[in-house]
């Protein structure tokens, strides 16, 4: 099904324009001296630009006009243009380069300030969040965001540097052709009011619609294989034709616009321009004659007006890639205004490994109970299993144990310490999780084990043989240096589990949590991850969910959730003796399925 929309196809208001224009401006506050510089080179730049005329006219008034060769005087004048002309281009080039380099760092400061803040996001947010979505917002808006730096607000600013150079040295010249030439300025501001009345929400529509592909297409590579079993593959493409349709639609409509407003519309002012003062100079110089003539100042204005167009061409070319980085920033900031995962000082920290949940209860987002008024205590070094029915609560008892969600009401404490008292990183490493999915990096065996954290060899190692996976990992070609491959391409599932435990190993945890951690695997995997267990089992606090109940029949107790509370509660032996037990009727179900497939 092709992803919901999360982002309005809309432009950003006002306010959210303000913000957006604040997070660039914070972005480049640590440049702030390099952008000073590099506008002082560029001011100087525009005024040795707007010499080249002035020293025109004086050639042609003093020395064409009159007769007078002077060569002296007129190879001044040719090497002062030179002079400034040259000067003006190496000044543009060091000021380009300086403001190119403050654009580059702040959009590197604003991509890692994205990506670390959803790295900060808790788990709430991304229970509805599409991944290609907030793939494009830290990749393809914070590009955008550096298209407005690199090439739309540093180009702006050399094009008002030079039109303000321009006009005050017309005005020097001529006070009454320079009023002529200033009316193309408000005229450019219409134009560009009524292109933006008509291209931005076309803009909006275009950037939330490229949104949309992104993430269909993320979605539909990660389940290719589900896609192409089901046959699927003509209905998604359908679907996304049916997307990308609308997508060029809204880019045909940005595209007229350009056409229509932006350089026919101005190139025709400029015919009109240059027709205008052209005409006013005729008029006002008729009956003039040569010694008094200043031919020189209709050569600097026919001059002037092509350096006051091109920067108004600039200007308003650039406002289409303006308008779609001020819209990407404002899809930053909307990433960026979420609320992080609380994480209030605390000093707590986890010792034995006891957890005791007092009258817990839980509920997302619908408001619908999951967990409902649970009671457990679970002593140091105590391995506990979880089963049940799908949807009894189990995986979100899990996730509260992890801290991925607030608790209340009721209380979840480890080592007699309420869960959100206890210091976030001593927490991280006192608690491992082996997820039912393995999440592996496409990287090697020893960076799968390591996660980012500073552990050595020894550890790594250790970690690898409490998992049982030291045997399969001195099989492959270079060993703990064997690159994996995109997900673990290289290994089986059991061997993914496998590393995944020996992950969770490796800080040595006071707490291991395993959500149905052997479903997946076969039965000779399966043995080597009980032996594991086995082996763990009094050493550190175990709670395991359970597919397969033989996993769990070792442990101490087992919790049998339905429907969100506690149904049943002791150890293999003793609820089997039930008759009628739910966890009795869940093992003879798993026997009979068992037989069957044997057969």
């Amino acid at each position: 099904m092709t992803p919901p929309e999360s982002d309005p196809p809309q432009t950003p208001s006002a306010s959210a324009a303000r913000r957006a224009a604040r997070l660039l401006w914070q972005a480049v506050q640590p440049d702030r001296r390099q952008i000073g510089l590099g506008l002082a080179w560029l001011a100087l730049a525009a005024a040795l630009d707007a010499l080249g005329p002035v020293l025109g006219k004086a050639f042609i008034d003093r020395h064409l006009v009159p007769h007078q060769p002077g060569l002296s005087a007129m190879l001044g004048l040719l090497g002062g243009a030179l002079l400034a002309g040259s000067t003006a281009s190496l000044l543009r080039y060091g000021q380009l380069s300086r403001l190119a380099g403050v654009a580059m760092r702040a959009v590197q400061r604003i991509r890692e300030q994205v990506y670390g803040h959803v790295l900060r996001l808790p788990m709430r947010f991304f229970d509805t969040a599409i991944t290609g979505q907030l793939v494009s917002r830290v990749t393809n808006d914070t590009e955008a965001v550096k298209q407005l730096y690199v090439q739309v607000l540093f180009v702006m600013l050399d094009a008002v540097i030079m039109l303000l150079s321009v006009l005050f040295t017309m005005t020097l010249l001529d006070w009454h052709l320079m009023l002529i030439v200033a009316t193309l300025v408000p005229a450019v501001f219409v134009i560009v009011y009524v292109y933006q009345r008509l291209s931005a929400p076309a803009v909006a529509r275009t950037r939330e619609l490229r949104s949309r592909l992104n993430a269909q297409t993320a979605e539909s590579i990660a389940g290719m294989a589900v896609l192409q079993a089901s046959g699927a593959a003509a209905r998604y493409g359908a679907r996304y034709a049916e997307v990308n349709q609308a997508h060029y639609a809204s880019r045909r409509v940005e595209l007229r616009a350009n056409a229509l407003l932006l350089r026919p519309a101005l190139d025709l002012l400029n015919v009109l321009m240059l027709a205008l003062v052209i005409a006013v100079y005729g008029l006002r110089e008729t009956g003039g004659s040569l010694s008094t003539l200043e031919v020189g100042v209709l050569y600097a204005f026919v001059a002037y007006i092509g350096r006051v167009v091109e920067p108004l061409i600039q200007l308003t070319m650039q406002f289409s890639q303006l308008q779609q980085a001020v819209i990407a920033a404002a899809r930053v900031n909307t990433l960026l205004d979420e609320a992080q995962a609380e994480r209030p000082s605390a000093h707590g920290v986890v010792t034995a490994g006891a957890v005791d949940l007092h009258h817990l209860s839980f509920a997302y987002g619908d408001g619908t109970p999951v967990l409902k008024n649970v009671d457990l205590h679970i002593a140091p070094g105590e391995f506990i299993g979880i089963v049940g029915p799908t949807g009894s609560g189990k995986s979100t008892l899990l996730s509260l144990l992890l801290r991925f969600y607030p608790i209340t009401p009721g209380q979840l404490a480890v080592d007699g310490q309420p869960i959100g008292e206890l210091d976030e990183a001593q927490f991280r490493d006192a608690v491992g999780l082996v997820p039912q999915e393995p999440f592996l990096l496409a990287a090697t065996v020893r960076e799968n084990i390591a996660m980012g954290r500073p552990l050595t060899d020894t550890q790594i190692h250790t970690a690898a043989q409490a998992a049982g996976a030291a045997d399969f990992i001195a099989r492959l070609d270079q060993g703990y240096d064997t690159v994996l491959g995109e997900g673990g391409a290289r290994l089986a599932v059991g061997e993914k589990q496998l590393l995944a435990i020996a992950r969770a190993l490796a800080v040595q945890p006071r707490i291991l949590l395993l959500d149905e951690a052997t479903s997946h695997i076969d039965s000779a995997t399966e043995r080597v991850v009980q032996e594991a267990l086995a082996a763990l089992h009094g050493q550190l606090t175990i709670i395991s969910i359970a597919h397969r109940l033989s996993t769990i029949r070792d442990a101490d107790r087992i919790v049998v959730l339905q429907q969100g509370r506690v149904a049943e509660l002791g150890p293999h032996e003793a609820l089997m003796a039930r008759e009628g037990g739910i966890y009795r009727r869940l093992v003879e179900l798993q026997q009979l399925a068992t037989e069957a497939s044997m057969d």
